[in-house]
């Protein structure tokens, strides 16, 4: 299981925001082997006022959270990274620099999907500890 918060400027994401959808789904279908139905993103378009960002950012600056899982190794991680940082610059002309990656892990019994604990789910069609 996995999903996504992007955070953002109004002005710069909300155009992109299906384009965004398709990378961040791409990255998690390639890296993650999540299947083509589970996309789970929640856009938070904010106006500057409400979304402060560091030094040298730009509009483009982003903010992506993903909530998932705990069990995937490092490596895995950080390729999760790298498809995503490649995806946004390549696809989305945003660059890393403006492009931050929290990645938020919980157990799988401190999720509730689809009326059970998600230790219990039996029917994932996905890899968790990969």
């Amino acid at each position: 299981m996995a999903q996504f918060k992007i955070h953002g400027y109004r002005d710069s994401l909300a155009p992109r925001r299906a384009q965004l959808s398709e990378v961040l789904h791409a990255a998690a279908m390639s890296v993650l082997g999540l299947p083509a139905d589970k996309r789970a993103h929640r856009f938070f378009l904010l106006d500057p006022e409400d979304f402060l960002a560091p030094g040298g950012r730009s509009l483009d600056y982003t903010i992506v959270e993903i909530l998932m899982f705990a069990g995937r190794t490092v490596a895995t991680k950080k390729a999760l990274y790298a498809e995503l940082y490649a995806g946004f610059e390549t696809q989305l002309g945003i660059a890393p620099v403006d492009l931050e990656i929290i990645i938020l892990e919980t157990p799988r019994h401190d999720w509730g999907i689809r009326g059970l604990p998600g230790d219990e789910l039996t029917d994932l069609t996905y890899e968790i500890d990969r």
